[in-house]
């Protein structure tokens, strides 16, 4: 096999990048990781941004090259990364995302309810340490936070991580929202290590500042942009609609593994009982829903057609958003107008009026900080270091309300 350092990948926001070793090209060519390429990075974006139809694989493989960076800044300023661990920490922000199902975020808790991504990340990490002979056990040990040098657990999940570094880059080129456009070079030229605690220079102070502003922007604008609020709610109704006729002995067409998750809910003790059900998880991709809404879109059930038909042809449901919780009367109006209109009976009506809070947490002080190394080797936190007041007002949770009926 052709040495895996002269493979270069043509990546449209760092330009050519290199596959740094051999056991991560053969991850990539793993069928597991290449799963990714089939699982869009932003769930139902594209419907309010239409360029946004990158992957989960252009996210993990961005994620990648920035570790390298950032491994190669940290021993430029003295800091022992061996190459055992340097090959760790990057098999480990590469497979960080692998447990991600179809749409990511959006069906989160739908396909398998209660199983955080990052449980089945870890799954499949497992999985594949026992494919690969024990090579990854280091990566998984930095993964879950279980390693010596927690600086290297950082850089692959923390507040300042390269996976949030690569996908606030990265989505904001491909939605074109420019409000989400960080420094992520200046930012790794910055980091640092300190009592075993990563790091940022004072003198990149000003990075981390726009760094933590976009995230708040870019949360309103794309992440939580009522459509897509909208949109993924339509989607996670129709799955549940699905469900609930599969439980009722409706037949439903459905590939084979999907039909294995909407029979039952599995639990992370079923997934471990059972070698079958992560392989099973691993033939889901987007195609398996998109194709069961084309096909559920004919249903005799008129609420299940009724919601498919909506999504494929982008009809979506009016959706109002504000910072104050919506009246129970107002939210009853909805609901008694909607049950008109569509004859619904009393347990159908929840499909096509959803209410819910959204929490946009771009800096949460209750969780590990940013830290800021001051001239004379001192830590502040960035809320005490900043001197831009809006970090300081922008540093906790802001919950809007939202609501949303057919127009």
């Amino acid at each position: 096999m052709k040495s895996a350092h002269l493979k270069i990948v043509n990546d449209p926001i760092y330009g050519f990048i290199q596959i740094p070793f051999e056991s991560v090209f053969r991850l990539i060519e793993h069928p597991f990781f290449q799963r990714l390429r089939r699982i869009r990075q932003l769930g139902m974006t594209h419907l309010v941004y239409p360029g946004a139809h990158h992957t989960r694989f252009h996210h993990a493989l961005g994620a990648m090259h920035l570790m390298g960076e950032a491994i190669e800044v940290l021993r430029s300023k003295g800091h022992e990364i061996t190459p055992a661990e340097a090959e760790a920490v990057t098999i480990a922000i590469l497979l960080h995302d692998i447990g991600h199902g179809p749409f990511s975020h959006a069906l989160e808790d739908s396909i398998v309810p209660g199983i955080r991504h990052e449980e089945i990340s870890s799954l499949f990490m497992d999985r594949l340490n026992s494919d690969f002979n024990g090579e990854l056990s280091l990566a998984i040990k930095i993964f879950k936070d279980q390693y010596s040098k927690r600086f290297l657990h950082q850089l692959v999940s923390s507040q300042l991580d390269v996976d949030r570094l690569d996908y606030l880059t990265r989505d904001s080129f491909f939605t074109g929202v420019s409000e989400g456009v960080i420094s992520h070079d200046r930012i790794i030229k910055m980091l640092e290590v300190c009592d075993d605690e990563l790091a940022i220079e004072e003198k990149g102070i000003y990075s981390i500042e726009k760094f933590i502003v976009s995230r708040r922007l870019m949360y309103w604008q794309v992440y939580l942009h009522k459509t897509v609020v909208c949109a993924e709610q339509l989607l996670i109704n129709i799955l549940r609609r699905a469900k609930e006729l599969r439980k009722k002995g409706v037949g439903l067409f459905a590939t084979p593994a999907l039909a294995v998750f909407l029979e039952r809910v599995y639990t992370k003790d079923d997934f471990n009982k059972d070698s079958s059900l992560l392989f099973t998880f691993a033939e889901l991709d987007d195609s398996d829903i998109t194709t069961a809404v084309k096909q559920w879109s004919k249903h005799k059930d008129t609420v299940l057609s009724e919601l498919c038909v909506r999504m494929m042809n982008r009809q979506l449901f009016k959706i109002i958003l504000q910072r104050e919780k919506f009246s129970d009367e107002l939210i009853e109006e909805k609901r008694n107008l909607v049950s008109g209109q569509f004859g619904l009976k009393a347990d159908e009506i929840d499909y096509f009026v959803v209410h819910g809070t959204l929490v946009n947490n771009a800096y949460d002080t209750r969780s590990d900080r940013i830290n800021i190394l001051l001239k004379n080797r001192t830590i502040r936190d960035i809320v005490e270091a900043a001197d831009t007041l809006n970090i300081k007002s922008i540093s906790g949770p802001l919950e809007k309300y939202y609501l949303s009926f057919p127009k």
